[in-house]
Parts: C-alpha cells; structure tokens; sequence
C-alpha cells in the first residue's frame, strides 16, 4: 500500500489482530484437550493439525467452553500416525489460521506408564517451534521399548528400559546396528525380568560411526523395536539430555564413545577415533 506524502498508516483491526492462542492439557492416556481463544468470527470452528511429512490432516470440532473459549479433544483413540503436527483454527470453512502456544500442563505425562494392552504406545506433546507456533509432536510405537536409566562407565554404557505391547522371549537381545555403508551389526545380551530389561553396551567392540540401539524381544524371528525415550514431558531430547564422552583406547587408536538421543527421541551411539574430534550425529 502506497500511502499519500504527509499521511500516516492508520493501523486496522487486521494489523492489530493476535494469532489465537492454546492452552493444552495432556491426560495419562496419551489424549490432548485443546482450549482456544475466541477467534470473534462467527460459524462453526475446527482444530485442525496438519502432518508436515505427509500432509495428512485430522480435524477435530470446536466447541463453546468457560470463559467465551472454544475447546477440542484429541482423544488417544483417534489415531495420530507418527510426526510432527502444526496446529491451525479454521472458522466457517475460511483460510486455517496457525495457533500460537498459551500454557502447556503435561503434569501428567510426567513417569506416565501405559499398559501396553493396546499393542502399542501412543505419545503427544504440545511445544512451541522456533517460530512461536503451536505444534504437537506424535509417536506411534508397536511394540515400543522405552529407555531408562543410563549408567556412564568406563569404557561401557549400561541401559535399564521396559518393552510395551510384546513380551520378551528366552532368545531376547539387543542389537546395534552401525549407519555407514556395510550395516555392520553388534549384538549384546539382555537380561530380562518379566517386562522390564537392561544390557550393556561395551564401546570397544563399536567401530567409528554412529550405531543404533535395537531391542529383538523374539530373538531374529521377531520385530525389531527402536529403543527410544518417549514417555515424559520433553517433545525433543536431543539438546536436553546430554552425556558425557568417554575416552577409549581401540584398535583404531585414541576414541570417545557416549549414547545421545536423536530428533526423534531414538537411543543411538556416537563413536569417534579422536575424541577432540567428536562424530556429527544429525539424526
């Protein structure tokens, strides 16, 4: 808009209009409540969330709550396949608008401890992008193994997790399985008690690389199940749970190993030859 010499813009209703806002709340269920400003458009509204990498949406109704609010319910029962969802408020069929976060109260997703009876794991947590948008982080896991505690030693990590929706055999391990070219895989024993397990992870039998951590619940005739840690309040582990690197001597020479979680929240191992020189693990 071009504006005539000596005046001024003169700010409109749109200029000044805030993004509406949501308020979540998450159940132990895995289920979301949605409360959401009053956008002031009248018509029927809807939540809707968009999969960034599928471009699948799911759209779920807007209803008239306290406080001239609009509220919407994700149940656990409505499938959410595994991704990342950008949140939007669309009223009377026009353009979707992108929702900003208000308060997040995921008190309980804290130690949450689904049964597993399902089959499967379901997980979804609202956070802010680094945009100050709203979107919701969504895993769909079966079986899923969750990580526990992490036990730093010397020259080895030891891992305490629990299997969700499959039992552990008598043939159980847990496998890591290298990235570079090859796919060169390292086995280590488990020692199970009913759901729960641990194992350990020797460094010095790891090669330079990034390694995976797999769970074989079944032995090879089994799923192989990603161990990951996916049951708290923390949509991205990555830059939150760090560890610290151990130095090894190997028969590549002077190496550092330590255990980080990717941007899916996956359980891997970074191993480098020089520990002033620390592999690069993007994922």
């Amino acid at each position: 808009m071009t504006l005539a010499p000596g005046t001024t813009h003169q700010h409109s209703d749109e200029d000044t209009a805030m993004p509406p806002r949501a308020d979540c709340i998450a159940d132990s269920a895995g289920g979301l409540t949605f409360d959401i400003t009053e956008t002031g458009e009248p018509g029927d509204a809807l939540l809707v969330l968009r999969r960034r990498e599928g471009h699948e949406e799911v759209s779920l109704p807007l209803t008239p709550a306290a406080d001239g609010r609009l509220r919407a319910a994700l149940p656990s029962s409505v499938a959410l396949p595994e991704g990342r969802w950008d949140a939007y408020a669309q009223v009377a069929g026009g353009e979707p608008q992108r929702l900003v976060p208000g308060v997040n109260d995921l008190r309980s997703l804290v130690d949450r401890m689904p049964s597993g009876s399902r089959g499967h794991v379901a997980v979804r947590i609202p956070y802010a992008t680094k945009n100050g948008n709203l979107t919701v982080r969504s895993w769909l896991r079966a079986p899923h193994a969750e990580a526990g505690e992490l036990r730093i030693e010397e020259g080895e990590l030891g891992v305490r997790a629990r299997v969700f929706g499959t039992g552990l055999g008598p043939d159980a391990y847990v496998e890591l399985r290298g990235r570079s070219p090859g796919g060169l895989v390292v086995r280590t024993e488990v020692t199970a008690e009913q759901a729960e397990f641990t194992f350990t992870v020797r460094y010095g039998t790891l090669a330079p690389g990034v390694w995976d951590v797999w769970l074989r619940p079944a032995g090879e005739s089994g799923p192989r199940v990603r161990i990951a840690r996916l049951l708290d309040d923390i949509a991205d582990k990555k830059p939150i749970f760090t560890y610290p690197k151990v130095a090894l001597t190997t028969e590549y020479g002077p190496a550092a190993a330590w255990p980080y979680y990717t941007r899916d929240n996956d359980l891997s191992v970074a191993v480098t030859e020089r520990p002033e020189e620390p592999v690069t693990a993007t994922a």
